[in-house]
């Protein structure tokens, strides 16, 4: 099947040999992306089959199992190439998430091989010429699509700590465990100071860990060589889905930070799983 090549470039610089490129903010909104909502809508008219509400109602259908390749038959294939950082590609994945064209394949190359994102991807010891050649012709490997409830997706990683820079006061579950626990205000050392969670490559599609040190920016109780966001190790939990509750709660996607604090945030998988071009 024919494959149509689009390149995202977020103010990388990067060239893509082949691909449609598209200049873009560092941070592509809603309306630098529609071109892509469009383009979809051309290779998949009618919209996707099954739906998500056919999905949900379908005890049949393991929509929580193994990450898989999509099901849908587009006209020709739609790869989508995010050169920039993972705030970018989680941009990307949002819109494709928030208008359900999570069949389109999707490569990354990062401006900072060390990211999040790039490790789960697997292109943390890849050059960049060796990124784009991936990009260009890998293979897919779909990855869990982990959102919050505000239908934000997480490429990386995200955070959720107390507004204030201090102890967590709260409680964070993963699935039916306990993470977090704290009500009371008294400083604690270490931590916690929140939690940090990540997408995970398979089932059940996302791991969360203790903070140990205060969210990154926010360090007043510490000197400042203590690095920020330092997890605790020994409290991975994995599961499906995370739901924190609190006071004030700072949430942080891909090094984002929400506009405004909240009482409450919800991580969950997605129905539909990132069909991922990665090492």
């Amino acid at each position: 099947m024919r494959m149509q090549l689009i390149h995202c470039a977020c103010a990388s610089g990067v060239t893509v040999p082949g691909a449609s490129a598209h200049l873009l903010a560092d941070v592509p909104t809603r309306r630098d992306l529609t071109f892509l909502d469009s383009l979809a809508e051309e290779l998949l008219p009618g919209g996707t089959v099954p739906s998500l509400t056919e999905i949900t109602s379908s005890p049949s259908v393991p929509h929580m199992g193994e990450p898989a390749l999509a099901g849908q038959a587009p006209l020709e294939r739609l790869r989508v190439v995010v050169s920039g950082s993972d705030a970018a590609l989680g941009a990307v994945l949002t819109r494709m998430m928030r208008a359900d064209y999570m069949w389109a394949e999707v490569a990354y190359v990062p401006v900072d091989v060390g990211s999040p994102a790039a490790v789960l991807w697997g292109l943390s010891e890849l050059s960049t010429a060796d990124a784009v050649s991936l990009a260009v012709s890998g293979a897919v490997a779909p990855l869990p699509c982990i959102r919050n409830d505000s239908g934000v997706v997480v490429a990386g990683s995200a955070v959720i700590g107390s507004a204030d820079g201090g102890p967590y006061i709260g409680e964070v579950v993963v699935d039916q465990d306990v993470l977090v626990f704290n009500d009371s205000a008294e400083p604690r050392v270490p931590g916690p100071y929140g939690v940090r969670l990540v997408p995970t490559v398979g089932a059940p599609g996302l791991a969360a860990a203790q903070l140990v040190t205060p969210a990154s920016g926010v360090r007043r109780r510490f000197r400042r060589d203590v690095p920020p966001s330092v997890t605790d190790p020994s409290t991975v939990l994995s599961g499906r889905a995370l739901q924190a509750g609190g006071p004030a709660i700072a949430v942080t996607v891909d090094g984002a930070p929400a506009p405004r604090a909240a009482n409450r945030v919800t991580f969950y998988r997605h129905l539909r799983d990132i069909q991922a071009v990665r090492a």
